[in-house]
């Protein structure tokens, strides 16, 4: 990565850990399920990864299913259970995805309310649920949700509890008891891969089929390199998200300053991811924001998204109560591991610089 640009989008996807670049050098190329030789090494490989992620996850290792990513890793778990599901409006779109294809296909799904802060209303956790599913934290705004008082109510009512963590896993602990567990490798800083914790005697339908592989939830050729990847990634979060947190609790505070400073609303609820720092600017449209500080050589995002050239509002923030201009003049700064005091102070440098600068009206 360029060293004279400021990566501060660790939250749309992490840099590579260095750990990962070292664990995927000596990777087997060949088929796992295969008989010989080379096959062999590549099935050694996989098994330590899984022996490695079950361990950082503390967890069994016939509770670990490798996939293709943390999509994958929600739609298995949400498909892969049945019965009424009840999630909420600002969960991600993976989530959110799945579960309206699942309206149409005749499930009975409940989307719930979230408050100005993107905390999920867990009253919507009633008796006949079968299944619930809620973020660690939300991926825009940050909001650490309270998954342990989620995973009693839904087992209180006999649900099952999906946790979608591809989002906050690197930076805090996901609270115990859950039935199903998603994570996306790239979000962990391995680059790729994705994987669903289902405990010990949950059953869920495979969405792939085809072969035995990964314990018959989801068949096809095992990707060695992505299970070391992503098992190397979840060992490294394990090991370190404490003192990483601490760190970017610090350098996020200055960001927020700052853009608080320079006229952002700041969003997001008090108990949130110690990485994010994330605002709406009422007067200044998402894209141009991001395109001015790209120039100026820093890597941000927005909840806005910009498709078939019109730009849309984020789906969050209009949860969470704002209105259309503010939603579409969102900014999301997000520090990564190896982020660095003196790139927090350019990057507050840049902002100041840039956001300064009369906003767009078009």
């Amino acid at each position: 990565m360029d060293k004279l640009r400021l990566f501060l989008d660790d939250a749309g996807s992490a840099p590579l850990l260095p750990e990962v670049v070292a664990a995927l050098r000596d990777v087997p190329a060949a088929n796992p399920s295969s008989p010989h030789t080379e096959g062999r090494a590549a099935r050694t490989a996989l098994d330590r990864a899984r022996d490695a992620a079950a361990q950082a996850l503390g967890a069994q290792r016939t509770e670990v299913t490798f996939v293709s990513s943390g999509t994958e890793a929600v739609n298995l778990a949400l498909f892969g259970a049945g019965g009424r599901l009840v999630t909420w409006s600002a969960e991600h779109q993976s989530v959110l995805g799945a579960v309206r294809r699942m309206h149409v296909l005749g499930r009975e799904v409940v989307i719930a309310a979230v408050d100005s802060h993107a905390v999920a209303d867990l009253d919507a956790i009633t008796a006949g649920t079968a299944l619930v599913s809620i973020g660690l934290a939300n991926n825009e705004v940050g909001t650490i949700q309270p998954v342990a008082e989620a995973i009693a109510r839904a087992h209180d009512v006999g649900a099952l509890i999906h946790v979608d963590a591809c989002a906050g896993a690197r930076w805090i602990p996901i609270p115990p008891g859950a039935d199903l567990i998603s994570f996306s490798g790239h979000k962990l800083g391995a680059g790729r891969g994705g994987l669903l914790y289902v405990r010990d005697g949950v059953r869920i339908d495979p969405q792939v089929l085809g072969g035995p592989q990964e314990w018959g939830r989801r068949a096809g050729h095992e990707d060695v390199g992505a299970a070391v990847a992503i098992a190397t990634a979840l060992s490294v979060a394990a090991r370190e998200r404490d003192q990483r947190a601490a760190k970017a609790r610090g350098q996020s505070s200055q960001l927020r300053d700052t853009l608080g400073e320079l006229g952002g609303a700041l969003t997001g609820a008090e108990n949130r991811l110690p990485n994010f720092a994330s605002c709406t600017f009422a007067d200044r449209k998402g894209e141009d924001m991001l395109l001015a500080l790209d120039l100026a050589g820093v890597a941000a995002s927005s909840g806005s998204a910009c498709a078939s050239g019109s730009l849309d509002p984020s789906h969050v923030l209009l949860a969470m109560g704002l209105d259309l201009q503010e939603s579409l003049g969102s900014l999301r700064l997000t520090t990564g591991y190896e982020t660095t005091g003196d790139e927090i102070a350019r990057a507050t440098e840049i902002l100041r610089t840039v956001l300064a600068r009369a906003p767009s009206h078009a």
